[in-house]
């Protein structure tokens, strides 16, 4: 068999590392057969840039990929794998986003003996198009979407695999593919609507403005609503089981809801995140130090380890181990983040861990995210990485409500957040007090997941105020044009169709 690959060394040492642990990894999915192994290493190894080559050319092709069941799923397992299984401080891969996303916003302070350039860039809001090389999350995002659109067009025409695993994969390419799209746009901006596989259309496309974007975005979301199963599934697509690592209709309404808050159609979104807390048979707030166990009542949609020596990325990036900060450990949290917590907030206490540094006169105290709390190797998997949960369904319907004017409804979705914190219930004397208290709820609770925070500033268009009080203190000078991450230049040489983004 051969593949046309074409990585760099350090994306090829990462890949080595992660087939270390595949055949452990791929028996946990269920997948067992060579094929299907050999199948998910291509996908895998496809690190060309979405826009620039030709899909990668193997002796398993489109036809025979989507010939039976197993096979089939093989292709958006891969897809798992790889969001799961990506190394935080290689930044690259949507698992990087809290890493990222926390460093461009007011959530991570960057340790001052760290020299890593990139780190740097996003750190003081001074990325430029050439700054970042290949460590951006523009080529990252379309090959999945790449992936996806492939997915989608091998399955229409597949005529062999069985209907209820077609229907599914077809759900979960959708979900996928609009996940990654959500990203891209708050991320970017206007983007390229990259629908096909054909390179030559790829690589012409203009930048489509954002509200066509998020029609693509509701459309797959919506047909995945139609296609994906109400329980979760195991690997076969068809028996029932309890891990909540394949996405089922309630994902595709999760994000559903919170793309129409984003797009600003507040009954759509109250009425998606509605369905999804009042389906109690799968879902209910779980108490703090339970939130982020493998398969809790709370999570929506996770994904399974795949680093067979630790469980979630983030815990073993985040917690700073007893040998202090240094490269590998680069980050802690901001002043601005741990003076957001309420006297008696619960989840100060819960949700930080904090290591104290004695070589220093007076010794110095840094805190970490600490909702992720197993980071040492060979420890049992007890934790998956939350992708969705409930919680932000309650806070999602909490804003859609204030912004309908229904200030007490989106008092008592509030309360139930802050209940388990142990904090009382705030009743603001207005709309805008209301969405004031939203902001800061979803502060303290989402802070360094999936990038809610930075994404939240720009959204209640606090990004210019915040930040030119913060990026001087991280050594940066603010422009309004940095909330918008650089097109690599890479990318704009390649397609001169393309526009970049104000400012680069």
């Amino acid at each position: 068999m051969n593949a046309n690959i074409n990585c760099s060394d350090e994306r090829l040492d990462h890949l080595i590392t992660l087939l270390k642990h595949f055949a452990i990894t791929l028996r946990q999915y269920g997948i067992i057969t060579l094929a299907t192994f050999m199948i998910t290493v291509i996908f895998l190894c496809s690190c060309s840039k979405f826009v620039e080559v030709e899909a990668p050319k193997t002796s398993i092709n489109q036809e025979n990929v989507f010939s039976n069941d197993a096979t089939a799923t093989a292709i958006l397992t891969g897809i798992y794998i790889k969001m799961s299984g990506r190394n935080l401080s290689s930044i690259g891969g949507i698992s990087t986003i809290p890493f990222v996303t926390g460093l461009s916003g007011d959530e991570l302070i960057l340790y001052n003996n760290v020299n890593n350039p990139i780190y740097i860039a996003y750190y003081q809001n001074s990325l430029t198009t050439s700054n970042v090389g290949a460590q951006d999350y523009w080529n990252e995002l379309y090959k999945t979407i790449y992936t996806c659109n492939s997915a989608i067009e091998g399955l229409d025409k597949a005529t062999s695999i069985s209907p209820i695993v077609k229907k599914q994969l077809l759900g979960e390419s959708k979900f996928i593919r609009a996940l990654n799209f959500f990203y891209l746009l708050n991320l970017y901006g206007d983007l390229p609507i990259t629908r096909t596989t054909d390179y030559s259309i790829n690589g012409t496309l203009n930048r489509s403005p954002k509200s066509q974007v998020y029609e693509l975005i509701i459309q797959d979301l919506l047909d995945a609503l139609n296609l994906l199963t109400d329980n979760y599934v195991d690997n076969s697509l068809v028996n029932p089981t309890s891990e909540r690592v394949r996405p089922n209709v309630w994902a595709a309404k999760a994000l559903l809801a919170r793309v129409y808050l984003y797009n600003k159609n507040y009954v759509e979104a109250e009425n998606m995140a509605s369905q999804v807390i009042n389906n109690t048979a799968l879902y209910h707030l779980n108490a703090l130090n339970e939130i982020f166990l493998k398969n809790s009542a709370e999570a929506i949609w996770q994904l399974q380890p795949v680093n067979n020596d630790f469980n979630t990325e983030d815990a073993r990036f985040f917690i700073i181990p007893q040998t202090g900060l240094s490269d590998q450990w680069p980050v802690y949290l901001s002043q601005q983040l741990l003076s957001s917590f309420e006297t008696g907030d619960r989840r100060k206490t819960q949700w930080l861990g904090f290591f104290v540094d004695t070589t220093i006169t007076p010794h110095k105290t840094y805190y970490y995210p600490f909702k992720y709390k197993v980071s040492e190797r060979y420890e049992p998997v007890t934790e998956y990485a939350t992708v969705l949960r409930l919680g932000e369904q309650y806070l999602i319907r909490a804003e859609a409500r204030a912004q309908l004017g229904k200030l007490t409804e989106a008092a008592d979705d509030l309360y139930s957040i802050r209940e388990r914190a142990g904090l009382g219930k705030v009743i603001p004397s207005s709309q805008l007090a209301m969405l004031e208290a939203i902001l800061h709820e979803r502060q303290v609770e989402l802070f360094t997941e999936w990038g809610h925070r930075w994404l939240d500033l720009k959204r209640f268009k606090k990004v210019d105020e915040v930040m030119t009080i913060v990026t001087p203190l991280k050594g940066g000078v603010w422009s309004t044009n940095w909330q918008l991450y650089p097109i690599p230049e890479a990318d704009m040489r390649f397609n001169p169709n393309i526009i970049q983004n104000p400012g680069y």
